[in-house]
């Protein structure tokens, strides 16, 4: 008699597919206390209506500049708003531009991978214009397209998905290369299959898996280029509190008011670097290679 190829669990029963995928996903502590600090700041950030402590927008001239205390956390800025509450409502400000991006250049970098791959007349150009994109640094690039379509939250989403869409479309052309080549793709053709059910039906829904490790990559990097954009005074308006701009108006107060700089900084190297780990444990639990080993 064959035995299951499914892991056992505690009560002897086979181990369904979602426990397995979330077993080999934490099997790692490091991911695992990653996954729970994004899901603090994420739910921080999404409550941050509710439990700011204060008003963001509220100036205290009184108690500008006072440093960290029971009553402010994070201390006051020049106009004594208080640090901590515009920490959380930046939050909103940055996971949405940094999520919003993720999602443009995914779909948009699966279709033009899709394309790229399978339909062999537009590999060229698709690639050529690929290359022709990523051949500049993605800082300069997204600096030049805020300057062409102007400074806001909506611009800032469509030049950070134009820059990161080409990351997305390599790794899904890469994937449609070799599902092409495979024998159900080619049975699907003997039978009379259209090319495009082809592609929708049978090719897109396996590249699932390299594009949403690749979507958390590219939301880390948009919160850092939104920073970096918003610090350089072409991101978001000064009056938006992104983590950007908290950072940028804060410069002039290096030495005499360092925590301006340290605790939004410090939210921005916590969220890229869990979502960087959260990435690399997908990534990893994602890979077939190293399925049959966990």
């Amino acid at each position: 008699m064959t035995q299951s190829r499914s892991l056992p669990s505690a009560a002897g029963r086979p181990m369904s597919p979602s426990r397995r995928l979330v077993r080999r996903l934490f099997r790692r502590r490091l991911v695992l206390v990653a996954t729970l600090v994004l899901a603090l700041i994420i739910l921080a950030s999404l409550l941050a209506p509710w439990i700011s402590p204060f008003d963001p927008k509220r100036m205290d001239m009184v108690h500008r500049l006072q440093s960290i205390t029971a009553v402010h956390w994070f201390g006051t800025n020049e106009y004594g708003q208080d640090v901590f509450s515009r920490i959380l409502t930046g939050g909103r400000i940055s996971l949405s531009v940094g999520l919003s991006v993720a999602a443009l250049a995914c779909v948009f970098g699966a279709i033009g991978g899709l394309l790229a791959g399978y339909v062999r007349r537009l590999d060229g150009p698709i690639m050529r214009l690929t290359d022709a994109m990523m051949a500049f640094p993605d800082i300069l690039l997204a600096i030049a397209l805020m300057a062409g379509l102007g400074s806001s939250l909506v611009n800032i989403i469509i030049a950070l998905g134009i820059v990161y869409t080409p990351r997305v479309l390599r790794v899904a052309r890469a994937a449609t290369l070799v599902l092409r080549e495979m024998q159900f793709v080619e049975a699907a053709k003997a039978l009379g299959v259209s090319p495009w059910r082809i592609m929708v039906g049978h090719i897109l829904p396996n590249l699932s898996s390299p594009i949403i490790v690749q979507g958390t990559f590219v939301f880390a990097y948009a919160i850092l280029t939104e920073a970096a954009l918003s610090f350089l005074g072409v991101g978001a308006p000064p009056s938006t509190p992104s983590w950007g701009n908290m950072i940028a108006m804060a410069q002039q107060y290096i030495g005499q008011a360092d925590w301006l700089i340290f605790c939004p900084g410090l939210a921005i190297v916590l969220t890229v670097l869990s979502l960087q780990i959260v990435g690399d444990g997908l990534r990893d639990c994602l890979d077939p290679r190293l399925q049959k080993t966990s």
